[in-house]
């Protein structure tokens, strides 16, 4: 016998077909409408328009009121003008960085300064980071027209007492290094604006010749051993913000409204039990961030939502954090997790400049992993 073959008649396999089309057809439409009627939509609308302007930088204030997201097409353009207008900004910070004024240097195969570098004393900026260098050289004296000196992230170990001789130093960032003391001839550069000595891990102390900075408006001293805000920097006068989070503050100086210009104060990750009555003082101040778990004291004014001040009880993870055993290998890990730490706190403060309003505390959890 031959193959069998089975026929089908063609029209009965179209009519199932059409059948199926017609059901399918008919459960799109359904859903369709399901959505349309479901606040599902308007959500993922809402989140994929407020994705995007965190993709762009537009702050949340232009874009929610009241808890309500706009969504208008008027406003989707003002956020592409905006963001060519940011791009154009950009561009020009760009060409400044290329200035001939500008002395950049990153990377980690570079151990100490090229000694090309010494002859170019035209230079008002410098900007080194991750890299592996050691000692800034003394021949820094020669750079009279210095006004930036960026140098975070590096292996620096101590800074030349020549730095004194830059009259027009203007700001110096030495974050995350490894510094554990700073020479009291920087007390010299009395046209300083910006001190950022944060991540350092060691130091414990400032000069008492860093009170001559009196138009320092921002210090960061942050990621230290400080036991107490240095006497210097209750000098400055002009400061405006002062960040000596995670240190080992046990208390406040009672003349802490010395610093009548200071607007925002940063010190949770200390160990303060209750803080002074005198920051009522300070009519200026409108954010101040602390860690809530040992606070027991907190001047009613201060928190009170009818102020200005935005105050913010940070409670941290109350896991303890596991070093290694090696001494480097410890300072690494814990310049990298103060690091990230800064810049979550960056990020988060950014945004409560924002908002309206503060919740009453925050809860921010972190976690550590060793595998």
């Amino acid at each position: 016998m031959g193959h069998k073959v089975v026929v089908f008649d063609i029209s009965v396999v179209r009519a199932l077909w059409e059948s199926r089309v017609k059901k399918h057809k008919a459960w799109q439409k359904k859903e369709a409408e399901r959505l349309q009627q479901s606040a599902l939509e308007k959500i993922k609308e809402e989140w994929n328009f407020v994705a995007e302007c965190k993709r762009k930088g537009i702050p949340q204030a232009q874009y929610c009121k009241n808890g309500f997201v706009d969504t208008s097409v008027r406003l989707l353009e003002k956020i592409e003008r905006n963001s060519l207008a940011r791009q154009s900004s950009l561009s020009k910070e760009r060409d400044k960085r290329r200035s001939p004024f500008v002395f950049e240097l990153s990377g980690q195969q570079w151990t100490e300064l090229p000694d090309s570098l010494k002859e170019q004393t035209h230079l008002k900026e410098w900007h080194i980071n991750n890299t592996l260098i050691q000692i800034i050289p003394t021949y820094i004296e020669l750079f009279q027209e210095m006004r930036i000196l960026d140098l975070p992230k590096n292996q620096i170990s101590c800074l030349p007492a020549e730095i004194g001789c830059l009259k027009n130093l203007k700001e110096l960032n030495v974050s995350f290094n490894r510094l554990k003391s700073i020479p009291p001839e920087l007390g010299y550069c009395e046209n300083l604006e910006k001190l950022d000595f944060s991540g350092n891990l060691e130091l414990t102390e400032l000069p008492f010749e860093l009170s001559n900075l009196k138009q320092v408006a921002f210090v960061d001293i942050s990621a230290n051993k400080f036991s107490s805000i240095p006497i210097c920097v209750l000098r400055m006068s002009d400061l405006q913000w002062l960040d000596v989070s995670s240190n080992h503050l046990n208390d406040l100086p009672q003349d802490i409204d010395r610093l009548e210009e200071l607007q925002t104060f940063l010190l949770y990750k200390n160990k303060l039990t209750y803080l002074p009555y005198a920051l009522l003082n300070l009519k200026k101040l409108t954010l101040i961030v602390v860690s809530g778990d040992h606070l027991v004291e907190v001047p009613t004014a201060l928190c009170d939502a009818s102020t200005p001040v935005k105050f913010v009880s940070l409670m941290d993870n109350p896991i303890d954090n596991t070093q290694c055993q090696d001494g480097d290998e410890v300072m690494e890990s814990e310049q990298d997790r103060q690091h990230f730490d800064k810049e979550f706190m960056k990020a988060y403060l950014e945004d409560l400049r924002e908002r309206e309003y503060v919740p009453s505390y925050t809860t921010k959890v972190s976690f550590s992993l060793q595998l």
